[in-house]
């Protein structure tokens, strides 16, 4: 069974990729959450109800041996299964201006956003290089593209997914294995709901925040057979705003 592994998939722009997935291309999602079980749970039973298959997986990707060990388990539990798709979703902001940035919120945000990607990555990369396919998609940001005032953490551990992304994609190209980025503008999840949206509206050309369910479609695509000649490439989703 041919699964596929989305990082922070209890909500938002996670739960709605590990949905189009199940639909799209039939993989059996492996729904990572940190904390949120009952989301996780219900992320879980929108897909069964779609006439999917999904399992919960309980790690914080900022801690190496939690994901180490939540990976090497599934695996002897499910010897014949193959994680054949990953999703490094899982993000945090601590937003404040760079003179008022506690070193904390700092290192958090790297640590879940940039050290996670290496964690979840390196757990599974070997095994993808051995079976010589595999697609990895990282949810980045018009933060880590741009830049956005208020958010040097993010950016920066954005940006640091974004170089990652191209290197890893020339490393693994000849093993059939694809390695891109999804930079998602302003999106209507719960992490934006805090934001003033009117005044940011402003910012954005097409007049609106973006939809989850709008990420995930250009998310399924780089997942498909289709897409793989496009690798170490960054999709902006973020309705014409550029640098």
């Amino acid at each position: 069974m041919n699964y596929a592994l989305v990082t922070g998939a209890s909500r938002g722009i996670g739960s709605a990729i590990a949905k189009r997935l199940a639909k799209d291309h039939g993989y059996k999602i492996i729904i990572n959450y940190n904390s949120n079980e009952a989301a996780a749970k219900a992320t879980l039973s929108e897909i069964e109800a779609a006439g999917g298959e999904g399992v919960i997986m309980q790690f914080n990707v900022a801690n190496k041996a939690e994901v180490d060990n939540a990976i090497t388990k599934f695996y002897e539990d499910n010897p014949e299964a193959v994680i054949e798709v990953l999703i490094n979703n899982a993000g945090i902001t601590k937003d404040n201006l760079f003179v008022f940035l506690e070193q904390e919120d700092w290192s958090n945000v790297l640590d879940v956003s940039l050290n996670g990607f290496f964690n979840a990555t390196s757990a599974i990369m070997k095994k993808m290089v051995r079976k010589r396919y595999g697609r990895v998609v990282n949810i980045v940001s018009v933060s880590g593209v741009k830049g956005v005032p208020g958010q040097a953490n993010y950016s920066a551990a954005k940006g640091g997914v974004i170089g990652a992304t191209r290197s890893l994609a020339q490393e693994v190209a000849k093993r059939n294995i694809t390695v891109n980025a999804v930079a998602p503008g302003f999106i209507e999840t719960e992490m934006t709901e805090a934001l003033p949206k009117e005044e940011l509206i402003k910012l954005v050309p097409a007049n609106r925040f973006g939809t989850a369910e709008e990420v995930a479609h250009a998310v399924s695509f780089l997942v498909s057979k289709e897409a793989g000649y496009i690798t170490g490439e960054v999709l902006n989703i973020n309705g014409g705003i550029h640098s």
